[in-house]
């Protein structure tokens, strides 16, 4: 059986630590952990594990945020992964930093990529992995704040929620969506 398994991002170094990027983050953790690399394709970076029988697609869309939806239909398309296969994986604001929640379907939230990707699929019903960066910017700063480097202090947490975060992928494409949700959150 196989999944495709979407971490939100931005391409480019200048993006590479930044809050917005937590979605890439996750996956690189991932593939370091299950030791495979990413090769260049069509639309985005992409790796393979092999996890219990399962068959893991890990993309990283090379387009920028906001034209996420091309890539991750593309790679549904490309190969045979249903809607109920595909888990993406986004920052959110709107929950302290390191807290996850995992979705069955939902709006945008103002998520640009959520938007490209719900407009493209033309539904909103993927499940969606979001992880929680936090909220701690002055009032008109919210665009520099997710394109912020993380802290020090969150540099240090970030491996612990990332292992959770890949756990709650294993979880997914072992037991199910509504298993998982059940177990994490």
């Amino acid at each position: 059986m196989k999944y495709l398994i979407v971490g939100l991002g931005n391409p480019g170094i200048e993006y590479q630590n930044t809050r917005h990027n937590v979605g890439f983050k996750t996956l690189d953790f991932f593939s370091k952990e299950s030791n495979v690399s990413f090769n260049t394709a069509k639309l985005a970076e992409r790796a393979v594990i092999k996890y219990k029988g399962r068959t893991l697609v890990l993309i990283k869309p090379s387009t920028f945020m906001n034209l996420s939806g091309k890539a991750v239909n593309y790679w549904m398309q490309k190969e045979k992964i249903s809607i109920e296969n595909t888990l993406v994986i986004t920052d959110d604001l709107s929950l302290p930093f390191g807290k996850l929640r995992l979705k069955p379907k939902g709006g945008a939230g103002g998520h640009n990529g959520l938007k490209d990707i719900q407009q493209v699929l033309n539904t909103n019903e993927y499940a969606r992995l979001r992880f929680g960066i936090g909220d701690e910017f002055s009032k008109g700063k919210q665009i520099d704040f997710v394109l912020g480097k993380w802290s020090e202090i969150e540099a240090d947490e970030l491996p612990k929620h990332t292992e959770k975060a890949i756990n709650i992928i294993k979880a997914f494409s072992t037991v199910g969506l509504q298993k998982a949700m059940n177990l994490f959150n």
